[in-house]
């Protein structure tokens, strides 16, 4: 499986504690090789939020991302967390008045803004004197040089509130510098290098993606919209991973995906799907990795074998059994424990248990169906006394799973 990279890198403060992470684009050799900024800072957000979560790369602290002018002014990056993030406006962003207006629109929402590597002059302040008492912080880059009214020009900044971030410090000597000119805080490889982290690439068809968005913007039923992100597995898990990352606090447990829908509304849902599409972090392959088939396996069988067992059973069962299916793998996807994953995702007790412990009749199915996939056939044998089912009930279900997920491969077989 294909891997996906994003290097962080920890900001200090006075006291050496970790303030905040710079989190950076690496491509698929782990270099920063950028075909375009509003690509790479919507991959990293893209990333952090769906693929490693941010509380596993950021913990308790903000991540700061560049971001230029378009990704500034497109709405898409309303749909991202405000609570995560710090926009660092890269230095080449003009300040005309469209920038201006949505810098000061966004500081209004509680979004945090500062500037990225900057030379701080007498320009600086010239040119930023409208955006000023917006930003929080000022990250002064050390390579550059330092003007000879540097300690004047820090002060000056310090009365608009904004904390300066002393960046490229590579050595002692310019560490003690910072400090005697008034840097509230520090990055650098004096300190740390950027540490370089991996996950498994998991990635949704584009298609698939922008069906979802049009179905969520027109006056489509919650039950379409449902089965529709019920037909691909890959932006169900990404979905999760995003509440994973703490943007949402459901009051209510979540025992399925219609109630993740119904509570996320479709306006939120909507920009989500948006941001993966900009992020470009799309494969433009349609064709269905074999740890996605095997998941769309586990659905297949989850669900008809439920059926099996209970005949009337009600779409809410098939929602939590579709939960179940979906989760029984997710620990493989991100290469983390099911227990540290299901700990940070707000499910029910009766998914948690099926996926933890085998209980009820999810985790029953479950089980039997890890038989199937270990050719116990034993065990499957002894899941249908159990459940007064007709012996070859499970070797049924099976082969229609099997034809179902064929098909949803590939349709233009039938």
């Amino acid at each position: 499986m294909q891997n996906i990279y994003l290097a962080r890198q920890p900001i200090i403060d006075l006291n050496a504690r970790i303030c905040a992470y710079e989190v950076l684009f690496r491509d698929m050799n782990k270099e920063s090789v950028i075909t375009g900024d509003r690509y790479a800072s919507a991959a990293v957000i893209s990333n952090v939020l769906n693929k490693f979560g941010k509380k596993e790369l950021l913990e308790d602290k903000r991540g700061f991302v560049k971001i230029d002018e378009k990704f500034l002014l497109n709405d898409i990056i309303f749909s991202v967390p405000k609570e995560f993030f710090v926009f660092d406006l890269l230095e080449y962003v003009t300040m005309n008045e469209r920038v201006v207006e949505r810098i000061a629109h966004m500081a209004k929402e509680g979004y945090v803004l500062g500037l990225n590597d900057t030379k701080l002059t007498l320009n600086t302040f010239e040119k930023y004197a409208h955006v000023l008492k917006y930003l929080s912080f000022f990250k002064l880059d050390f390579e550059r040089g330092l003007d000879d009214d540097i300690s004047f020009y820090i002060k000056e900044l310090k009365k608009y509130n904004i904390q300066v971030i002393a960046s490229k410090v590579e050595d002692h000597e310019s560490y003690e510098i910072a400090k005697k000119f008034g840097a509230d805080c520090f990055q650098g490889y004096f300190f740390a290098k950027p540490k370089i982290l991996e996950n498994a690439k998991y990635e949704a068809a584009r298609f698939d993606v922008l069906k979802l968005y049009n179905l969520l913007m027109q006056d489509t039923s919650i039950d379409e919209i449902t089965t529709e992100f019920e037909k691909s597995p890959e932006i169900t898990v990404q979905l999760l991973q995003f509440m994973n990352s703490g943007a949402f606090h459901f009051r209510n447990k979540i025992s399925s995906l219609r109630h993740v829908i119904t509570l996320m509304g479709r306006v939120t849902l909507a920009k989500w799907l948006m941001l993966m599409i900009y992020s470009k972090s799309l494969s433009k392959n349609k064709n269905h990795k074999p740890l996605m088939l095997m998941v769309q396996n586990r659905i297949e069988l989850m669900e008809i074998i439920l059926k099996d067992v209970e005949p009337n059973v009600k779409s809410d069962r098939l929602g939590e059994a579709y939960l179940v299916a979906v989760l029984s793998l997710i620990d493989t996807i991100f290469s983390m424990k099911l227990e540290d994953i299901l700990e940070g995702i707000n499910i029910s007790e009766s998914v948690k248990e099926a996926l933890l412990d085998y209980n009820n009749i999810f985790g029953e199915i479950l089980q039997v169906i890890l038989f199937i996939e270990n050719s116990n056939f034993k065990g499957v044998t002894q899941f249908e006394r159990d459940n007064s089912l007709a012996p070859g009930t499970v070797q049924k279900a099976v082969v229609s799973a099997i034809e179902n997920v064929n098909h949803f491969n590939h349709p233009e077989m039938v």
